[in-house]
């Protein structure tokens, strides 16, 4: 049984008369016979009492009537779903994270995405960047904001922003009144709170050999993975903190923040996607990103 059955059923049924149904349904009443013929032996019941001058539904004509409607208007409506989806009108998307996409990229690009899709299920996910690899692997989220390098040469990535790194201080400390750049090497007895290097082993590894450069080696006391709790610490003084110059929008009591005389590392900002995501809601994404990146 096909759906043309049921629509040449209906057109019969609310007709009564296979000449003015067959006229409605664009085809020869021969044809449109033998169709609802068809359609009564596959189904292996009668659908309709015929005579010479007359037709009408038996009672199981008029029970399957009901039926078929229903049937063709899911139908319908599913043929409706799936081009609205494909037109990206609505749907669902989703969408990993970190901290610094946060503070700058995030807010703008959903902003965007919202005005031209709000009826998208915008799924937002905050993962480290090894966490968002995996995911994006496994089809779980659609997109992912996170930081070169990766290692997964499957995934496609565009670098959408590049940041600097500052020095946050408790606001009781005796270089927080200091508002010049500050110079590294005054910063060799410091405790610091720093991210673990699993979590970003490249910019880890950088700081650290910055550190090196100025003279010391950073005295870590502490390592956290959120950035809101590195800059908790930093305030309650257990310790000074280098980190995205981005930090600064967070707003965090009880800290300062002040730039570094020394030439930084840059903490990159990247979209990852796989090739092989077929939501029609992706393109969308990376053009506006693309858009707010110009």
């Amino acid at each position: 049984m096909e759906l043309r059955h049921l629509r040449y059923f209906i057109a019969v049924a609310e007709d009564l008369h296979f000449g003015r149904a067959a006229e409605r349904l664009h085809i020869a009443q021969q044809p449109l016979s033998r169709q609802i013929r068809d359609l009564e032996t596959e189904l292996g019941v009668e659908l309709f009492y015929r005579t010479k001058r007359t037709v009408r539904l038996t009672e199981i004509g008029q029970a399957f009537l009901i039926e078929a409607r229903k049937t063709l208007k899911q139908a319908e409506q599913a043929v409706l779903l799936a081009q609205r989806m494909g037109q990206g009108e609505i749907g669902r998307l989703a969408i990993g994270f970190t901290g610094p996409a946060l503070n700058k990229v995030l807010p703008k690009i959903v902003r965007q995405f919202k005005q031209r899709h709000p009826k998208v299920e915008l799924a937002l996910e905050r993962l480290q960047t090894n966490e968002q690899v995996k995911a994006l692997r496994a089809g779980e989220i659609h997109a992912g904001l996170l930081h070169p390098p990766i290692d997964d040469d499957t995934l496609l990535l565009e670098t959408i922003d590049r940041e600097k790194l500052v020095v946050v201080l408790p606001d009781t400390h005796e270089l927080a009144q200091e508002l010049k750049p500050i110079s590294l090497k005054v910063l060799a007895n410091e405790s610091f709170v720093l991210f673990p290097r699993q979590v970003g082993p490249v910019l880890y590894d950088q700081i650290i050999g910055l550190c090196q450069k100025s003279g010391f080696s950073p005295k870590i006391v502490q390592e956290v993975i959120s950035q809101q709790t590195i800059l908790g610490l930093v305030a309650v003084g257990i310790g000074i903190t280098l980190i995205h110059a981005s930090v600064q929008t967070v707003g965090q009591a009880g800290v300062v923040v002040r730039d570094l005389l020394e030439p930084t590392p840059e903490l990159e900002l990247a979209i990852a996607w796989s090739p092989t995501v077929t939501n029609p809601l992706l393109p969308s994404l990376l053009e506006i990103v693309r858009e707010i990146v110009a």
